[in-house]
Protein backbone atom coordinates (compact mmCIF):
# COMPACT_ATOMS: atom_id res chain seq x y z
CA UNK A 1 0.00 0.00 0.00
CA UNK A 2 3.28 2.37 0.08
CA UNK A 3 3.75 1.54 -3.38
CA UNK A 4 0.10 2.41 -4.15
CA UNK A 5 0.23 5.64 -1.99
CA UNK A 6 3.12 6.94 -3.36
CA UNK A 7 1.77 6.74 -6.82
CA UNK A 8 -1.52 8.31 -5.54
CA UNK A 9 0.47 11.54 -4.35
CA UNK A 10 2.79 11.97 -7.62
CA UNK A 11 -0.64 11.60 -9.46
CA UNK A 12 -2.44 13.97 -7.80
CA UNK A 13 1.28 15.98 -7.56
CA UNK A 14 0.61 16.52 -11.09
CA UNK A 15 -2.36 17.57 -10.90
CA UNK A 16 -2.29 20.10 -8.26
CA UNK A 17 0.86 21.59 -10.17
CA UNK A 18 -0.93 22.19 -13.23
CA UNK A 19 -4.38 23.33 -11.85
CA UNK A 20 -1.57 26.00 -10.31
CA UNK A 21 -0.29 27.58 -13.32
CA UNK A 22 -3.79 27.09 -14.99
CA UNK A 23 -2.45 24.69 -17.91
CA UNK A 24 -5.56 23.55 -19.50
CA UNK A 25 -3.86 21.07 -21.33
CA UNK A 26 -1.35 19.32 -18.44
CA UNK A 27 -4.16 19.83 -16.42
CA UNK A 28 -6.50 17.39 -18.67
CA UNK A 29 -3.19 15.10 -19.40
CA UNK A 30 -3.45 14.28 -15.24
CA UNK A 31 -6.73 13.80 -15.24
CA UNK A 32 -6.83 11.43 -17.58
CA UNK A 33 -4.26 9.65 -16.05
CA UNK A 34 -6.00 9.68 -12.93
CA UNK A 35 -9.12 8.55 -14.42
CA UNK A 36 -7.00 5.81 -16.25
CA UNK A 37 -5.52 4.43 -12.49
CA UNK A 38 -9.02 4.32 -11.10
CA UNK A 39 -10.24 1.91 -13.56
CA UNK A 40 -7.26 -0.79 -14.07
CA UNK A 41 -6.08 -0.51 -10.07
CA UNK A 42 -9.03 -0.46 -7.69
CA UNK A 43 -6.55 -0.63 -4.89
CA UNK A 44 -5.59 3.00 -5.67
CA UNK A 45 -8.77 4.61 -5.26
CA UNK A 46 -8.32 5.47 -1.60
CA UNK A 47 -5.51 6.32 -1.71
CA UNK A 48 -6.28 8.79 -4.27
CA UNK A 49 -9.16 9.95 -2.59
CA UNK A 50 -6.90 10.46 0.70
CA UNK A 51 -3.78 12.07 -1.02
CA UNK A 52 -6.14 14.94 -2.08
CA UNK A 53 -7.39 14.10 -5.55
CA UNK A 54 -11.31 14.37 -5.14
CA UNK A 55 -11.56 18.61 -4.87
CA UNK A 56 -9.32 18.95 -8.04
CA UNK A 57 -11.48 16.45 -9.23
CA UNK A 58 -14.86 18.03 -8.58
CA UNK A 59 -13.62 21.34 -9.65
CA UNK A 60 -13.28 19.97 -13.06
CA UNK A 61 -17.17 19.71 -12.85
CA UNK A 62 -18.37 23.13 -11.55
CA UNK A 63 -17.95 24.54 -15.05
CA UNK A 64 -17.15 22.57 -18.47
CA UNK A 65 -13.55 21.81 -19.55
CA UNK A 66 -11.86 19.10 -21.82
CA UNK A 67 -11.33 17.30 -18.69
CA UNK A 68 -14.65 17.05 -17.37
CA UNK A 69 -15.71 13.76 -18.41
CA UNK A 70 -12.12 11.91 -17.36
CA UNK A 71 -12.80 13.72 -13.73
CA UNK A 72 -16.43 12.40 -13.25
CA UNK A 73 -15.43 8.85 -14.62
CA UNK A 74 -12.70 9.28 -12.03
CA UNK A 75 -14.88 10.02 -9.58
CA UNK A 76 -17.40 7.72 -10.07
CA UNK A 77 -14.28 4.87 -9.73
CA UNK A 78 -13.15 6.01 -6.79
CA UNK A 79 -16.22 6.42 -5.20
CA UNK A 80 -16.50 3.01 -5.25
CA UNK A 81 -13.68 2.69 -3.04
CA UNK A 82 -14.10 5.71 -0.91
CA UNK A 83 -17.16 7.04 -0.79
CA UNK A 84 -16.87 8.06 2.75
CA UNK A 85 -14.10 10.69 1.86
CA UNK A 86 -16.22 11.40 -1.28
CA UNK A 87 -19.28 12.59 0.91
CA UNK A 88 -17.22 14.08 3.19
CA UNK A 89 -15.29 16.62 0.47
CA UNK A 90 -16.23 19.89 0.57
CA UNK A 91 -18.52 20.93 -2.24
CA UNK A 92 -18.73 17.61 -4.39
CA UNK A 93 -22.41 17.36 -4.14
CA UNK A 94 -22.90 20.65 -5.59
CA UNK A 95 -20.28 19.81 -8.19
CA UNK A 96 -22.30 16.43 -9.15
CA UNK A 97 -24.88 18.88 -9.38
CA UNK A 98 -23.58 21.27 -12.29
CA UNK A 99 -22.56 18.23 -14.43
CA UNK A 100 -25.54 16.46 -14.40
CA UNK A 101 -26.87 19.79 -15.62
CA UNK A 102 -23.96 20.29 -17.90
CA UNK A 103 -25.08 19.80 -21.72
CA UNK A 104 -22.49 17.20 -21.31
CA UNK A 105 -23.79 14.29 -21.42
CA UNK A 106 -21.37 12.51 -21.14
CA UNK A 107 -20.11 13.48 -17.68
CA UNK A 108 -23.95 13.79 -16.79
CA UNK A 109 -24.04 10.02 -16.40
CA UNK A 110 -21.12 9.43 -14.51
CA UNK A 111 -22.54 12.15 -12.24
CA UNK A 112 -25.61 10.27 -12.11
CA UNK A 113 -23.41 7.16 -11.51
CA UNK A 114 -21.46 8.58 -8.87
CA UNK A 115 -24.44 9.60 -7.24
CA UNK A 116 -26.54 6.25 -7.36
CA UNK A 117 -22.96 5.04 -6.04
CA UNK A 118 -22.83 7.49 -2.66
CA UNK A 119 -26.91 6.78 -2.28
CA UNK A 120 -25.71 2.74 -1.59
CA UNK A 121 -24.44 3.43 1.98
CA UNK A 122 -27.93 3.88 4.08
CA UNK A 123 -26.63 6.94 6.04
CA UNK A 124 -26.11 9.45 2.81
CA UNK A 125 -29.55 9.21 1.30
CA UNK A 126 -31.29 11.63 4.26
CA UNK A 127 -27.98 13.73 3.31
CA UNK A 128 -28.38 13.49 -0.63
CA UNK A 129 -32.01 13.89 -0.08
CA UNK A 130 -32.28 17.17 1.49
CA UNK A 131 -30.45 18.40 -1.64
CA UNK A 132 -33.23 19.96 -3.72
CA UNK A 133 -31.33 21.27 -6.33
CA UNK A 134 -29.50 17.90 -6.81
CA UNK A 135 -32.77 15.98 -7.26
CA UNK A 136 -33.94 18.23 -9.23
CA UNK A 137 -31.20 18.40 -11.07
CA UNK A 138 -31.73 14.24 -11.67
CA UNK A 139 -35.55 14.49 -12.32
CA UNK A 140 -34.44 16.96 -15.60
CA UNK A 141 -32.05 14.89 -16.55
CA UNK A 142 -34.52 11.91 -16.62
CA UNK A 143 -36.92 14.53 -18.46
CA UNK A 144 -34.25 15.54 -21.09
CA UNK A 145 -34.11 11.98 -21.74
CA UNK A 146 -30.64 12.38 -23.94
CA UNK A 147 -29.20 9.03 -23.79
CA UNK A 148 -29.93 5.78 -22.58
CA UNK A 149 -26.94 5.49 -20.48
CA UNK A 150 -27.49 8.69 -19.42
CA UNK A 151 -31.39 8.20 -18.69
CA UNK A 152 -30.58 4.79 -17.15
CA UNK A 153 -28.35 5.93 -14.39
CA UNK A 154 -30.52 9.16 -13.28
CA UNK A 155 -33.36 6.65 -12.62
CA UNK A 156 -31.31 4.10 -10.49
CA UNK A 157 -29.62 7.51 -8.60
CA UNK A 158 -33.86 8.49 -7.92
CA UNK A 159 -34.85 4.79 -7.16
CA UNK A 160 -31.93 5.11 -4.25
CA UNK A 161 -33.27 8.49 -3.42
CA UNK A 162 -36.35 6.92 -2.80
CA UNK A 163 -35.37 4.38 -1.02
CA UNK A 164 -35.34 6.95 2.06
CA UNK A 165 -39.30 7.19 2.90
CA UNK A 166 -39.10 11.05 3.68
CA UNK A 167 -37.51 11.53 0.20
CA UNK A 168 -40.35 10.83 -1.81
CA UNK A 169 -42.32 13.62 -1.20
CA UNK A 170 -40.03 15.61 -2.23
CA UNK A 171 -39.61 13.55 -5.35
CA UNK A 172 -43.29 14.32 -5.62
CA UNK A 173 -43.18 18.18 -5.35
CA UNK A 174 -39.89 18.10 -8.14
CA UNK A 175 -42.49 16.71 -10.40
CA UNK A 176 -40.55 13.39 -10.72
CA UNK A 177 -44.22 11.79 -10.97
CA UNK A 178 -44.57 13.81 -14.21
CA UNK A 179 -41.49 13.05 -15.64
CA UNK A 180 -41.68 9.29 -14.54
CA UNK A 181 -44.84 8.74 -16.08
CA UNK A 182 -44.04 10.81 -19.33
CA UNK A 183 -40.81 8.86 -19.94
CA UNK A 184 -42.67 5.38 -19.51
CA UNK A 185 -45.20 6.74 -22.45
CA UNK A 186 -43.10 7.62 -24.91
CA UNK A 187 -39.88 5.38 -23.97
CA UNK A 188 -40.57 1.96 -25.84
CA UNK A 189 -36.68 0.51 -24.37
CA UNK A 190 -37.34 -2.08 -22.18
CA UNK A 191 -34.31 -1.80 -19.44
CA UNK A 192 -35.86 2.45 -19.57
CA UNK A 193 -39.17 1.25 -18.58
CA UNK A 194 -38.07 -1.53 -16.55
CA UNK A 195 -36.46 1.12 -14.52
CA UNK A 196 -39.11 4.21 -14.83
CA UNK A 197 -41.60 1.79 -13.07
CA UNK A 198 -39.28 0.92 -10.34
CA UNK A 199 -38.20 4.41 -9.60
CA UNK A 200 -42.57 4.78 -9.86
CA UNK A 201 -43.17 1.92 -7.26
CA UNK A 202 -40.88 3.58 -4.87
CA UNK A 203 -42.37 7.35 -5.14
CA UNK A 204 -46.13 5.83 -4.72
CA UNK A 205 -44.96 4.97 -0.86
CA UNK A 206 -46.19 8.56 0.55
CA UNK A 207 -49.83 10.16 0.87
CA UNK A 208 -48.33 13.41 -1.71
CA UNK A 209 -48.34 10.81 -4.41
CA UNK A 210 -51.64 10.07 -5.16
CA UNK A 211 -52.54 13.27 -6.52
CA UNK A 212 -50.16 13.97 -8.52
CA UNK A 213 -50.81 10.12 -10.16
CA UNK A 214 -54.22 11.10 -10.65
CA UNK A 215 -53.28 14.23 -12.41
CA UNK A 216 -51.08 11.78 -15.30
CA UNK A 217 -54.07 9.33 -15.35
CA UNK A 218 -51.13 7.28 -13.98
CA UNK A 219 -53.15 4.46 -11.79
CA UNK A 220 -55.12 3.72 -15.49
CA UNK A 221 -51.46 3.31 -16.79
CA UNK A 222 -50.19 1.21 -13.90
CA UNK A 223 -53.20 -0.83 -14.38
CA UNK A 224 -52.75 -1.11 -18.01
CA UNK A 225 -48.90 -2.22 -17.17
CA UNK A 226 -50.54 -5.24 -14.66
CA UNK A 227 -52.66 -6.32 -17.28
CA UNK A 228 -51.35 -9.72 -19.40
CA UNK A 229 -50.36 -8.70 -22.07
CA UNK A 230 -49.71 -4.61 -21.44
CA UNK A 231 -46.24 -4.30 -20.05
CA UNK A 232 -43.33 -5.44 -22.52
CA UNK A 233 -41.38 -7.56 -19.01
CA UNK A 234 -42.74 -9.53 -16.16
CA UNK A 235 -40.56 -7.12 -14.27
CA UNK A 236 -42.24 -3.63 -15.64
CA UNK A 237 -45.60 -5.78 -14.69
CA UNK A 238 -44.69 -6.71 -11.33
CA UNK A 239 -43.16 -2.76 -10.67
CA UNK A 240 -47.07 -1.01 -11.87
CA UNK A 241 -48.49 -4.16 -9.18
CA UNK A 242 -45.83 -2.59 -6.61
CA UNK A 243 -46.88 0.60 -7.54
CA UNK A 244 -50.67 0.54 -6.96
CA UNK A 245 -49.70 -1.49 -3.88
CA UNK A 246 -47.74 1.06 -2.28
CA UNK A 247 -50.48 3.87 -3.66
CA UNK A 248 -53.20 1.76 -1.22
CA UNK A 249 -51.27 1.58 1.57
CA UNK A 250 -49.95 5.06 1.92
CA UNK A 251 -53.06 6.64 0.95
CA UNK A 252 -55.61 4.62 2.75
CA UNK A 253 -58.95 4.16 1.71
CA UNK A 254 -59.45 7.01 -0.56
CA UNK A 255 -56.48 5.68 -3.03
CA UNK A 256 -58.12 2.20 -2.73
CA UNK A 257 -61.46 3.90 -3.46
CA UNK A 258 -59.18 5.07 -6.49
CA UNK A 259 -57.61 2.36 -7.75
CA UNK A 260 -61.13 0.63 -7.51
CA UNK A 261 -62.66 2.88 -10.00
CA UNK A 262 -60.25 2.08 -12.85
CA UNK A 263 -62.00 -0.09 -15.62
CA UNK A 264 -60.61 -3.66 -14.99
CA UNK A 265 -58.45 -2.73 -12.26
CA UNK A 266 -59.41 -5.75 -9.87
CA UNK A 267 -59.56 -8.20 -12.56
CA UNK A 268 -56.00 -7.32 -13.93
CA UNK A 269 -54.31 -7.51 -10.54
CA UNK A 270 -56.38 -11.00 -9.93
CA UNK A 271 -55.24 -12.26 -13.50
CA UNK A 272 -51.41 -11.38 -12.04
CA UNK A 273 -52.23 -13.27 -8.46
CA UNK A 274 -53.10 -16.26 -9.89
CA UNK A 275 -50.48 -16.61 -13.26
CA UNK A 276 -48.29 -19.57 -12.08
CA UNK A 277 -45.61 -17.96 -14.83
CA UNK A 278 -45.20 -14.50 -12.42
CA UNK A 279 -42.33 -14.50 -9.82
CA UNK A 280 -42.67 -14.99 -6.29
CA UNK A 281 -42.72 -11.34 -5.50
CA UNK A 282 -45.25 -10.28 -8.38
CA UNK A 283 -47.81 -12.61 -6.41
CA UNK A 284 -47.13 -11.53 -3.71
CA UNK A 285 -48.09 -7.77 -4.77
CA UNK A 286 -50.87 -8.92 -6.40
CA UNK A 287 -52.07 -10.86 -4.02
CA UNK A 288 -51.65 -8.05 -0.98
CA UNK A 289 -53.35 -5.56 -3.60
CA UNK A 290 -56.35 -7.80 -4.57
CA UNK A 291 -57.11 -8.26 -0.63
CA UNK A 292 -56.74 -4.41 -0.12
CA UNK A 293 -59.31 -3.86 -2.84
CA UNK A 294 -61.47 -6.37 -1.39
CA UNK A 295 -61.78 -4.41 1.74
CA UNK A 296 -62.39 -1.38 0.97
CA UNK A 297 -65.20 -2.65 -1.21
CA UNK A 298 -67.60 -0.86 0.82
CA UNK A 299 -67.34 1.72 3.37
CA UNK A 300 -68.56 0.06 6.27
CA UNK A 301 -65.57 -2.09 5.90
CA UNK A 302 -62.98 1.23 6.57
CA UNK A 303 -62.28 -0.21 9.98
CA UNK A 304 -61.16 -3.65 8.64
CA UNK A 305 -59.44 -1.73 5.52
CA UNK A 306 -57.13 0.18 8.28
CA UNK A 307 -56.19 -2.67 9.95
CA UNK A 308 -55.23 -4.44 6.94
CA UNK A 309 -53.23 -1.94 5.43
CA UNK A 310 -51.27 -1.40 8.78
CA UNK A 311 -50.47 -5.02 9.29
CA UNK A 312 -49.33 -5.01 5.52
CA UNK A 313 -46.52 -2.77 6.19
CA UNK A 314 -45.61 -4.44 9.51
CA UNK A 315 -45.44 -7.96 7.52
CA UNK A 316 -45.14 -8.30 3.96
CA UNK A 317 -41.30 -8.34 3.13
CA UNK A 318 -41.89 -7.41 -0.41
CA UNK A 319 -43.59 -4.17 0.59
CA UNK A 320 -42.21 -0.71 0.32
CA UNK A 321 -42.09 1.06 3.76
CA UNK A 322 -44.39 4.04 3.15
CA UNK A 323 -43.39 7.84 4.25
CA UNK A 324 -46.96 8.30 5.67
CA UNK A 325 -49.81 5.43 6.14
CA UNK A 326 -53.55 6.84 5.98
CA UNK A 327 -56.55 5.36 5.98
CA UNK A 328 -58.69 9.07 6.15
CA UNK A 329 -61.54 9.51 3.30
Amino acid sequence: MEVKLHTARTLVGRLRGAAAVRDGAATAVAIAEIRHATKSDPDIRAPLADAGAVPFLAAQLTAPSAASEDAAAALLNISISAREQLMSAPGLLDALMAALRAEEYSAAHHAAATVYSLLCVEANRPVIGARRPLLAALVSLIRAAPNTRATKDALKALFAVALYPPNRATLVGLGAVQALFALIMTDGRTGIMEDATAVVAQVAGCEESLDAFTRMSGLRILVDLVERGGASTPRTRENAAAALLNLVVAGGERAVAEVSAVGGAEEAVRELAEDATASARGKAKAESLLRALECGGARRREHRLADFLNGLVQSDPYISSPASASTRG
